[in-house]
């Protein structure tokens, strides 16, 4: 088709697809951008990632794959700069892109795709300078965030609101990861309907794939005829990876015989408002008299990562919120059943594979978690069709999806707020500084 693009200009400000998810602000984000840009270029489409440089030995161009460039932007001190911070140093990410444009003819972009707000909001500008249609992914929105909250978690700034309002404004579609996503942009953001479309990530279907149990233990150096139970993620309040800890003091509360052959692994690093606390999880252990059965991992590689998920009885995903949930389809590739919080995308990512608990109760998330421990013909049948639900979220079919917005945006490509003479949030431009 004429509208195919032949290259994407995709933003993310925050986050390199380079890093190794689950530590920092590495997560699924990280994920999605990696294998869609993949997948873009197995088709051959270009992609160019922009990304904010880190260290200083990182390259300023790097090569993710043949045909997906990493464009590394200094914006800030390479070190040490939190998320929270980076909102400062956006016009020195956006210059960075501007100096990249000049170096290429106007029209080598077709479209630019932003990956979560910060990036959007860098993005806006690009597009306009390009004359190029913007694609918005969230990944994660403020007030979405902010109406469930942990209790000891910190609420979104006002900020973020406004910028993500902003965002929602100046693109020319936004692509949401669930219709639950669809609706929460339309109703608490006022995006028109017409601009919201749905594209469910995917899973990588070559690595998270069924295997043995008792031989994935035996890699990990785990009791071959013992029960794990998983968390995998980052480590902050958000994810509530704490519930992990509770549901294995409670069980072994109601059964103390079960401590002989449990394991409770936690496979991530701090991130976000966790970093306040990097070592809360191993206090609240021991606080719960469970330390001789809590292992905590490091992140690791995803051939490992399908190892621990292949290895567990239950995989737990207690998120207070979640666009979609990577990590429940992985492990449900994997054939592993999981428990998972009834929030947000969790229930288009589990389906009928799974449990899903509502709300956050111990005592409720423990009895769902022991039943299905005393059940192993149930957990057999919920793995059996986990890998089935799983297997209709390849990052093939993410990117069909996806090209098709592409096409969409560049052939309805709307007149940018700025080429219309206004500013942020329809402030008239020449008021802003």
């Amino acid at each position: 088709m004429s509208d195919d693009p032949q290259r994407v200009a995709m933003i993310s400000v925050h986050t390199s697809p380079l890093e190794q998810p689950g530590t920092g602000d590495a997560g699924g984000l990280n994920v999605y951008v990696a294998e869609t840009a993949k997948e873009l270029a197995r088709r051959g489409i270009e992609v160019d990632i922009f990304t904010r440089r880190t260290t200083g030995e990182t390259p300023v161009v790097g090569e993710l794959v043949p045909g997906v460039r990493v464009v590394h932007v200094t914006a800030g001190p390479y070190e040490g700069l939190p998320k929270e911070e980076l909102p400062g140093q956006l016009c020195a990410f956006s210059a960075g892109i501007m100096q990249v444009g000049l170096s290429v003819p106007e029209d080598h972009y077709d479209v630019v795709h932003t990956h979560y707000w910060l990036s959007g909001q860098v993005g806006w500008l690009a597009a306009d300078r390009w004359g190029v249609a913007l694609v918005h992914t969230m990944h994660t929105m403020a007030r979405v965030k902010n109406l469930h909250l942990a209790d000891d978690d910190t609420p979104e700034p006002r900020g973020r609101e406004i910028g993500e309002v902003q965002v929602v404004e100046a693109a020319d579609r936004l692509v949401a990861n669930t219709e639950g996503e669809a609706n929460e942009l339309i109703d608490l953001y006022d995006a028109p309907p017409r601009k919201v479309s749905v594209v469910p990530p995917g899973v990588d279907l070559t690595t998270f794939t069924p295997g043995s149990r008792a031989e994935a233990r035996v890699e990990l150096d785990l009791p071959v005829d013992g029960e794990l139970l998983l968390f995998v993620g980052r480590i902050q309040p958000l994810k509530a990876p704490d519930m992990l800890l509770r549901v294995a003091a409670e069980l072994l509360r109601r059964e103390p015989e079960r401590r002989r052959r449990l394991t409770v692994a936690v496979l991530g690093g701090p991130s976000g408002t966790g970093l306040a606390h990097p070592h809360g999880l191993e206090d609240l252990a021991a606080d719960l008299g469970i330390t001789d059965v809590v292992r905590f991992v490091k992140p690791v590689e995803r051939a490992v990562l399908a190892q621990w998920y292949r290895a567990a009885d239950l995989v737990l995903v207690p998120s207070y919120s979640e666009s979609f949930g990577l990590v429940a389809i992985e492990a449900q590739a994997c054939g592993t059943p999981v428990v998972a919080a009834d929030v947000g995308g969790l229930p288009t990512a589990v389906g009928d594979a799974g449990v899903l608990v509502a709300g956050h109760d111990p005592s409720a998330w423990t009895d769902a978690v022991q039943d299905l421990l005393r059940d192993p013909d149930r957990r057999s049948e919920l793995g059996r069709r986990a890998v089935e639900h799983a297997s209709g979220f390849g990052w093939d079919a993410t990117t069909d999806r996806l090209l098709a917005v592409y096409r969409q945006a560049i052939h309805d490509r709307t007149h940018s707020p700025i080429a219309e003479g206004e500013g942020l949030a329809g402030v008239p431009r020449a008021v802003i500084p």
